[in-house]
């Protein structure tokens, strides 16, 4: 299984995660000119993408679904409520291409096996999967205000985290933000902070050689520099040395990750 985290942050996210027999998206929160060239850059095209899982309604994760659904006439997989919450943001897309992932079950593709899993976010129904094949896993969880217990079993023990890392808290708080957007990324259906980030990757990882994606930072609320010593810090103080199994890589909104091997 390999992988590579298109684009995260605010201004549109898309991950591409493919095997030996299937690709696919998990969301298009870029325009579908945009994708295409963010997978151009690591060899691959939208011609070879054999669908795109959404997490949930948010323009930055559904920007150039509709497009690219027409474009291409690929499999688009969304929950009820999300599919319904789509409804006027994304245009007609035709019904031999909209299937129901229901929350909390698995879809197989070949060897590739698909959980869906809840976060808990400010919109109807938001939910990420986890990637299984051959006894590897990958993991993805952004756009949550805070991992709890029953999330943490279905991601606990990836092989590879795409994890997000959103804001610092100090830099929200003092930040340009109004009062009631702030209140909203600190709420427990807003976005997790780099520290809470890190607790939680402390209580997921298993010893062994785990890749950490710092991923949806913040434009105004944090920095990569600061994101991966906020969180190579609090995992330190929770007993998890980074570089010693643990190894965090950054994302960026603009440019993909190394498309690596899972």
């Amino acid at each position: 299984m390999r992988f590579s985290v298109l684009a995260s942050g605010s201004t549109g996210n898309s991950i591409y995660i493919e095997n030996d027999e299937h690709a696919f998206l998990v969301d298009a929160g870029l325009s579908a000119k945009k994708l295409e060239g963010l997978l151009g850059g690591i060899g691959r095209s939208m011609k070879q993408v054999d669908g795109i899982f959404v997490t949930h309604e948010h323009s930055d994760h559904i920007r150039g679904l509709g497009v690219a659904a027409r474009k291409y006439g690929m499999p688009i997989y969304a929950n009820e409520k999300t599919w319904k919450a789509m409804d006027g943001l994304v245009g007609d897309i035709p019904v031999g291409q909209r299937f129901t992932f229901d929350m909390e079950t698995v879809k197989s593709f070949g060897s590739l096996d698909i959980q869906s899993f809840a976060v808990s976010h400010d919109a109807a129904d938001p939910m990420f999967y986890v990637f299984h094949d051959s006894g590897r896993k990958l993991a993805l969880i952004t756009d949550t205000g805070y991992v709890s217990d029953r999330m943490k079993g279905w991601i606990s023990g990836a092989d590879a985290f795409v994890f997000e890392s959103n804001h610092d808290v100090g830099m929200l708080q003092m930040g340009r933000y109004p009062w009631n957007v702030k209140r909203r990324i600190l709420s427990d259906v807003g976005h997790v902070s780099n520290e809470d980030a890190a607790v939680a990757m402390s209580e997921v990882v298993e010893q062994k050689e785990t890749r950490i994606y710092l991923s949806h930072l913040s434009k105004d609320n944090n920095m990569k520099d600061l994101a991966r010593l906020s969180v190579s810090q609090t995992l330190e103080t929770c007993g998890v040395r980074p570089g010693e199994f643990v190894h965090l890589y950054d994302t960026d909104a603009a440019e993909p990750t190394e498309l690596v091997t899972v």
